[in-house]
């Protein structure tokens, strides 16, 4: 199998595949043919650089064409993609850098500063250039590598709860085993305009954006900007898009500060992440006729239940049944998988299953490994799933997953931190936010001033998105007898 020959070079280069928006407000649209051949002129670009098949490709590029032209070269030669969000920081980086030893980086100009203080060790190609994408160095692309399903694809970084965020490896599988979910939840079809508004290096943008899309022979639409929600109901409208897909987070702010507007184009709508609320289902339904479809889906398994396309009210607060073939079960309240069910399912985390030695891959089959245990805490009804809540520490808001341990550590670098706790507080908007509980070193008093010096010192130290909005000052915090923090107590006060 190979993505970029099978799917975009049987698409016709004469058809409609990206219709870009630019930060800066200008519009342009890019052929499947164009794809093919600035995609083909960043491979050789790559290759120019000394990556070879299996190598490790690090992109830290906004929603734009060259981050789909990137994914694209390392589809065709058999570089392993991974995808970084803009919002990461140099600590960020760094760590992504010790995990994965890219051989090469694709970098956004404006995200100069953040990857230098990183220091990588390998090649950096700087975009845009129009150097790079020039289609005429396309003929010095390295051939369409013939791939595997389970050879390594793409790399995607997840939080966990009591260290460091993991690297998840999907194989070429990843990319064919879309058409499910593409068809029966999503539910582009051919000429459709679909918006997955995720940005680039988060997992549903990986399959959503423009993958699931060009599987069914649908366009994608990027927007190379802010979440603003008048800006994002007037792109609707302007572009006429057919297929919209949002985090539940953008979906409440828009019902709340905008009021949805119909869109007489508008098709399919699909959230996922967390659960939406009624009314506002409601609102999107009275503004559009289309009522919203919720699914679920991690990281490491990708898409696994979805409300299936058609008329009628899907029933309110479920996340939709098992995707067809797909085996969910219900297990002392927790939401398990039979991996052999699912043909995007992860092949292993670096340095859990999945490694590179000498240059190469050493993989160990998790769909031998038995039944997926998600930590999600589901109940079942009617054949149709719905989530309670992790069963674990991390925070989800607004769709991020956010690993306390992540926080945590970015807290206790402040000079006025002894101790710190990161957990998730309910909110109206971003279904939880992170609330930090810290203990203060001596000579340092609680005050708002302090609790947005250490708000700000969050955002310099890493992502901003896991900035805490809650800061509570305690004399010492809950534990266990081993010295665990009982994040549970927390999360109740």
């Amino acid at each position: 199998m190979n993505f970029a020959r099978d799917v975009v070079g049987a698409l016709g280069p004469e058809r409609l595949a990206v219709v870009e928006r630019a930060r800066d407000g200008s519009r342009r649209e890019w052929t499947f043919g164009d794809c093919t051949q600035r995609s083909a002129a960043i491979a050789a670009a790559l290759a120019d650089v000394g990556v070879r098949r299996g190598d490790v490709v690090l992109t830290l590029i906004g929603n734009r064409p060259e981050w789909v032209w990137a994914m694209l070269a390392c589809f065709r030669c058999g570089y392993v993609v991974l995808a970084c969000s803009e919002q990461l920081r140099a600590d960020d980086l760094r760590l992504r850098f010790e995990m994965t030893n890219p051989a090469a980086i694709l970098c956004d100009q404006r995200n100069r500063a953040q990857l230098e203080a990183a220091t990588p060790s390998c090649p950096v190609i700087w975009i845009p250039d129009d150097a790079v994408t020039d289609p005429r160095r396309a003929v010095h692309a390295p051939e369409y590598a013939e791939m595997q399903g389970d050879e390594p694809c793409l790399i995607t970084f997840t939080s966990g709860t009591s260290g460091e965020p993991k690297g998840v490896v999907h194989g070429q599988r990843y990319l064919s085993g879309q058409m499910s979910q593409a068809e029966n939840w999503l539910d582009a079809q051919p000429g459709d305009l679909v918006w997955c508004t995720a940005a680039s290096g988060w997992s549903k943008s990986a399959r959503n954006a423009f993958i699931a899309p060009w599987i069914r022979g649908a366009a994608a639409l990027l927007h190379d900007g802010r979440f603003d929600p008048e800006e994002r109901l007037a792109i609707l409208e302007e572009e006429q898009v057919n297929v919209l897909c949002m985090v539940p987070t953008e979906f409440r702010v828009i019902a709340k500060r905008s009021a949805p507007r119909p869109v007489a184009s508008l098709r399919s709508m699909v959230a996922a992440g967390e659960p939406l609320n009624p009314e506002v289902l409601r609102a999107y339904h009275e503004a559009t006729g289309v009522w919203i479809r919720d699914g679920y889906g991690q990281t490491e398994t990708g898409q696994s239940t979805g409300h299936l396309p058609g008329p009628g009210q899907p029933p309110a607060g479920s996340m939709g049944r098992a995707l067809p073939g797909v085996k969910l079960s219900i297990e002392d309240g927790e939401l398990v998988l039979d991996p052999l069910s699912d043909p995007t399912f992860f092949l292993g985390y670096i340095g859990e299953g999945v490694r590179q030695v000498d240059g190469a891959w050493e993989i160990s089959d998790r769909q031998k490994g038995g039944p997926w245990h998600s930590g999600d805490r589901a109940y079942e009804q009617d054949g149709y799933f719905y989530f309670e809540g992790r069963d674990d520490d991390v925070i989800i808001s607004a769709g991020y997953r956010i690993g306390p341990f992540e926080v945590e550590s970015a807290l206790i670098a402040h000079p006025a931190v002894a101790e710190a706790a990161a957990v998730a507080a309910p909110d109206e908007e971003r279904g939880s936010v992170v609330r930090a509980v810290v203990v203060l070193r001596d000579g340092y008093q609680p005050s708002q001033e302090l609790v947005s010096e250490l708000q700000e010192f969050v955002k310099q130290q890493t992502a901003p998105y896991k900035y805490p909005r809650i800061v509570d000052f305690v004399s010492d915090l809950p534990k266990t007898a081993s010295g665990k923090i009982k994040r549970a107590q927390l999360r109740e006060q």
